[in-house]
């Protein structure tokens, strides 16, 4: 068993960014997820490794394994490793020091403090110690990566944050449910108005996907990904200049990434 494990649910963007600092420290790392990921900024997302079977975010390799045996082979090979197991049933027999919750769900999906010696949730949706032993501050701003070891982090707004004096335009969500068709590709540049992805509903003609604004194409969804009403699916960077942007993990990602370490080591001083 690796020394100083540590399970991360969920494999999107902002929690690639805890998985990718806490592996760069010499922690083992086993990432925990669904079946069918839905990370729209793919490109630095680990859970992409469970469609390709390997992902590579800023230089850390990430492999699909096929069972918790394998995983801890690729751990001791200096990857980190990825299982599909949305329920963490692995836990029982890896004995992780601490288990981090980055789904991002803005709600509670069965973690509790009883699965590791330290748990650690990342945004809404938690409270410490109740559900988590630390709470860490997700939302843009004074508090971002702050720990919270008595109370809950700031709700969902639902308004990114601002970036370049654009905010919710940012983000673009499907119109209808059906199954989403890529027309451009994540680091392409568009236009407002010009379609960047189709929906394929159940009955009738394809449905198009305008841009909200001008900008670099940060963030797309699998192309044949199913999607209901309302469905997050792209990312729009109103700084076409940013190409670089479509490959490193944000600031905000790492300054997330900052307090999940702090919590750990403070844990391991204990």
């Amino acid at each position: 068993m690796p020394k100083n494990l540590i399970v991360v649910r969920g494999g999107g963007d902002i929690a690639t960014g805890t998985i990718h600092k806490l592996h760069s420290c010499g922690f083992p790392v086993l990432v925990l997820e669904t079946a069918h990921p839905s990370a729209i900024r793919r490109n630095v997302a680990f859970s992409e490794a469970v469609y390709e079977g390997r992902s590579v975010v800023e230089g850390a390799e990430c492999l699909l394994a096929r069972d918790p045996e394998q995983a801890l082979t690729l751990l001791s090979q200096g990857k980190v490793a990825l299982l599909v197991d949305e329920t963490a049933s692995c836990l029982s027999s890896l004995r992780p020091i601490a288990l981090v919750d980055g789904i991002l769900a803005k709600k509670n999906l069965g973690t509790h403090p009883g699965m590791a010696p330290l748990t650690i949730a990342l945004g809404p949706g938690f409270t410490a110690p109740q559900d988590a032993h630390v709470v860490i501050e997700t939302m843009r701003g004074h508090n971002l990566g702050r720990l919270i070891r008595s109370g809950s982090a700031l709700p969902n707004t639902g308004v990114p944050g601002l970036i370049a004096g654009e905010g919710a335009a940012r983000v673009i969500h499907a119109p209808a449910p059906g199954l989403f068709r890529n027309v451009k590709q994540i680091t392409d540049t568009v236009r407002r108005g010009e379609i960047i992805a189709l929906i394929e509903p159940p009955q009738g003609e394809p449905i198009p996907v305008p841009a909200t604004l001008d900008g670099l194409l940060r963030g797309l969804l699998r192309d044949g990904y199913p999607v209901t009403a309302g469905f997050k699916v792209a990312d729009i960077d109103p700084r076409p200049e940013e190409y670089d942007n479509c490959f490193t993990i944000s600031d905000k990602a790492r300054c997330i990434a900052g307090g999940v370490l702090e919590a750990v080591i403070q844990s391991l001083r204990r």
